[in-house]
């Protein structure tokens, strides 16, 4: 058999099944259950962090523990030879801006860069939360831990920079502690802003926000299903985007379901003993949280959370009513749980940041045809492409080919109607891009 063919279907061969890399399962193996405990406890221990609590106190307050979150990145950018930029990005809010802000107050956001080799203005983000609060959202003076909701997403982030710190990424990775989400989402909202003024590539946001409960108000213990939230289509389309959707489909297709699909597959791929829930919708009904200013913009963003929520423990009073235990304390939090958690975010990070740019067009076309022809923009980087197609009513890409380093390609049997496609580019070691499904119709 001729060399060439030899090689063609090898790569073939490799390419056309889910590949795994060891790093990816030395990243879950490093992160440590005892530094998220040790973690969460500092940061319920500074008594409140309400956004509108004590500044200046060394010990209490939102200050202290903003300062302190700046300290742990600045350690860990000096164990990795200063390969962290680390900075405040803030933004004064003006009291009366809505019913939670009673006082003018300066929103603060502690902020890690680890700029990518190849690509250091395209950003993979994951973000906690600083602040905290108890059943009254305007009370910033009483003791509010916040162990669960939200030190576990913080402590969180804090962790994954411990652990990605130690490897170099083409892309670059932001770790940030948000403040403001309680009082309205302020601190997201200020960097989403920051981010649209620098001209940031943002490719995805991670919220994590409460990653630490099993025990659901429910009943259920669970501590290997987490929910994936995710908006169905960008608030940013236009009138003509929105009426192609309406003949062509794409109505649970943009680019932060996209994201939730990518971190689906690398969660069933590197770790099968996790249930990632696909969740379609944008947050929990009527709640928000702090991905959603970044998708306000435009920016692709979602959240990950625990499954089983206890109310009890969330937004409330520290007390004992019939028995009931109400309070975020830190003795409700599962370590374990929020130790998988963690990891999720820092294997689809590094594997975001280790993949090429996606397509930035995909063009489709067979209408009245046997085949499907799919063309797209070709991408710095990448040494070939995958594209994907699944039935129209299944929540995850189910097949594949790939289809080495061409533009276009045609499947050829597939009728375009009984399914729906999508195009995502390889780098030489397998790593993938995020799925683009198409944005041009072929004429």
């Amino acid at each position: 058999m001729n060399r060439l063919i030899v090689f063609a279907f090898l790569a073939h061969c490799m390419f056309s099944t889910a590949q795994t890399h060891q790093n990816i399962y030395d990243i879950i193996d490093a992160v440590s259950e005892d530094r998220l405990r040790q973690d969460v406890k500092t940061l319920a221990n500074f008594g409140t962090r309400h956004t509108l609590s004590d500044t200046l106190s060394e010990t209490r307050g939102i200050g202290a523990a903003r300062r302190w979150i700046k300290g742990q990145f600045e350690t860990i950018s000096k164990d990795c030879n200063n390969c962290l930029n680390v900075f405040y990005q803030k933004d004064l809010v003006k009291k009366g801006t809505n019913q939670r802000i009673v006082n003018d107050v300066m929103v603060v956001n502690v902020v890690a860069i680890q700029r990518g080799t190849k690509f250091p203005n395209r950003y993979i983000i994951m973000s906690g939360d600083i602040d905290s609060r108890v059943s009254d959202p305007n009370n910033f003076t009483s003791d509010s831990p916040g162990a669960n909701d939200n030190a576990t997403g913080m402590a969180g982030a804090i962790e994954a920079a411990r652990v990605l710190s130690k490897y170099q990424f083409e892309s670059s990775i932001i770790y940030v502690g948000l403040s403001g989400e309680e009082q309205g989402l302020f601190g997201g909202q200020g960097l989403a802003k920051y981010a649209k003024e620098n001209n940031w590539d943002i490719i995805g946001v991670l919220n994590n926000d409460m990653i630490g409960n099993i025990t659901g108000v429910d009943g259920v213990i669970d501590n290997r299903t987490f929910r994936i939230f995710s908006e169905p289509v960008p608030p940013t389309e236009n009138e003509q985007q929105r009426k192609a959707r309406r003949f062509y489909g794409g109505e649970v297709d943009g680019i932060s379901r996209q994201l939730a699909r990518y971190v689906h597959k690398t969660v069933r791929t590197y770790m099968p003993e996790m249930n990632p829930m696909l969740v379609y919708r944008l947050d929990r009904f009527g709640r928000g949280g702090h991905h959603r200013p970044f998708n306000d913009v435009g920016f692709p963003g979602l959240r990950i959370m625990e499954a089983h929520e206890n109310y009890t423990q969330q937004h409330q009073d520290i007390r004992t009513e019939d028995g009931i235990r109400y309070g975020d304390t830190f003795e409700h939090v599962n370590f374990s749980y929020a130790k998988k958690l963690t990891a999720v975010n820092a294997i689809n990070m590094a594997s975001l940041a280790s993949a090429p740019p996606s397509p930035t067009t995909v063009e489709i076309g067979g209408i009245v045809e046997p085949s499907v022809k799919l063309k797209w923009s070709p991408v710095e980087g990448a040494k070939g492409y995958k594209i994907y197609w699944r039935d129209t009513t299944s929540p995850t890409w189910d097949h594949s080919r790939y289809v080495a380093n061409v533009t276009e390609f045609t499947l050829e049997g597939i009728v375009i109607d009984n399914f729906y496609f999508g195009v995502a580019s390889v780098a030489e070691d397998g790593f993938e891009s995020v799925v683009v499904f198409p944005n041009k119709i072929m004429r």
